[in-house]
């Protein structure tokens, strides 16, 4: 299974990156949303794990993109922000699901 990981978080990209590959997972991981968005253009990928709070395009609006433009991979939204407006957002923006980032509780424990 092919993962693209979209977040800027250094830590948490790290931290993420090596429990997936543990797992076997082949992930590519990039800090931008524009990035993103063009490795999405050249590799076909099995999952795209987005935060929302990217540079240069935002995780809901490159969500949004992707699902206009055909993409019908499963996509992940992940956020530091757990309120249920931003929740309704993420997921009418085609998100599959939304995640909230468990940041001390994931880099303390993988």
């Amino acid at each position: 299974m092919r993962i693209l990981l979209i977040e800027d978080e250094e830590v948490l990209a790290s931290v993420l990156l090596k429990s997936l590959t543990k797992q076997h997972y082949v992930v590519d991981v990039v800090q931008d949303g524009q990035m993103g968005w063009e490795y999405t253009q050249s590799t076909n990928y099995d999952l795209l794990l987005i935060d929302v709070g990217l540079p240069k395009l935002d995780g809901i609006t490159l969500c949004q993109r992707l699902r206009s433009g055909g993409c019908f991979t499963p996509i992940l939204l992940m956020t530091a922000k757990d309120g249920n407006r931003e929740r309704i957002q993420g997921l009418d923006a085609g998100a599959d699901d939304y995640l909230i980032k468990p940041w001390r509780s994931l880099s303390g424990n993988m």
